[in-house]
C-alpha cells in the first residue's frame, strides 16, 4: 500500500518560512500528479499546488509567488517551500499523489486523489 508520510510543519512568526517534506513512493510512473493540500478548523481542504511527472506545477492564486513546489525524483521527496508565511496559512497541511494521470485542470481539486499523508502542522502567529 503507497503511504505518504509528511515533515517539516512548525510554528514560526508572521513573514517566517519553512519548508516541508513529503516522502512517498517512487515517482516514476507515466503519468501522475502529486500535490500539497491544507485544512484550517472549521474550513474546507484546499488545493495549495500541485506538480506532474512533466514537472509542469500549478499553484492556487492565494499562495502564488509565496509558496513554491519541487519534486526531487531520486529521493522520492515532494516538498513546498513556503515563504512570507502570514497567520491565515495556519492549517495542517497533507500530501496526496493520484498516480492515474497527470494534473491538469484539476491539478488542485482533492476529490481526484486517493492516497493521503496524516499531515503537518503549520502554525503562524502575528
Amino acid at each position: 500500500q503507497v503511504q505518504l508520510v509528511e515533515s517539516g510543519g512548525d510554528s514560526v512568526q508572521n513573514g517566517g518560512s519553512l519548508t516541508l517534506s513529503c516522502v512517498g513512493p517512487t515517482f516514476t510512473y507515466d503519468s501522475y500528479c502529486v500535490g500539497w493540500f491544507r485544512q484550517a478548523p472549521g474550513k474546507e481542504r484546499e488545493g495549495v499546488a500541485a506538480i506532474d511527472n512533466r514537472g509542469i506545477a500549478t499553484t492556487a492564486n492565494s499562495v502564488k509567488g509565496r509558496f513554491t513546489i519541487s519534486l526531487d525524483n531520486a529521493k522520492n521527496t515532494l516538498y513546498l517551500h513556503l515563504n512570507s508565511l502570514k497567520p491565515e496559512d495556519t492549517a495542517m497541511y497533507y500530501c496526496a499523489v493520484d498516480f492515474s494521470a497527470r494534473c491538469g485542470g484539476s491539478a488542485l481539486r482533492h476529490s481526484r486523489f486517493s492516497t493521503w499523508g496524516q499531515g503537518t502542522q503549520v502554525t503562524v502567529s502575528s
